[in-house]
């Protein structure tokens, strides 16, 4: 899964962030610098929206409802669509945040693999324990069963 899906939705000049990101920046699995990642997303959707809606009309989202959800449930990758529906909802009526996502954007682009590539090594004898390669898992547990069985 591509970090920034550029096939999905471009609208107001801001690419949909892909929920496989959200989820690794939730999760911790995205390393340090998706912690900072993470971090700064944060900070960018607790800023006051700098545009209104028009009278009678739903406010749009801001975000922080679902940012702080997939925080609870770092898994859920319904709650990373969520929030990524809502940032582009909110850029596209909201030009200081989309100015803003828009540079996150580019920051989120080095964790992204180039062209999907993946590189797995396994060196220096046997393993005794599962073994799993690819790339972009969530969610996976691995039961120890403990020695012999």
């Amino acid at each position: 899964m591509a970090f920034v899906n550029r096939a999905w939705r471009q609208g107001a000049g801001v690419e949909a962030i892909s929920a496989g990101l959200l989820v690794a920046m939730a999760t911790g699995a995205a390393g340090a610098a998706g912690q900072q990642l993470w971090a700064a997303l944060t900070d960018l959707l607790r800023r006051q929206p700098r545009a209104g809606t028009a009278a009678g009309a739903d406010p749009l989202p801001t975000g922080e409802a679902e940012l702080a959800a997939l925080s609870e449930a770092s898994h859920d990758i319904e709650r990373a669509r969520a929030l990524s529906e809502a940032m582009r909802q909110r850029a596209a009526h909201d030009a200081q945040f989309r100015s803003g996502l828009i540079q996150w954007q580019r920051s989120a682009e080095a964790l992204r693999p180039a062209d999907g590539a993946v590189t797995n090594t396994i060196s220096g004898g046997n393993q005794k324990g599962p073994v799993l390669q690819g790339r972009d898992f969530f969610g996976v547990t691995f039961t120890d069963r403990g020695e012999g069985e």
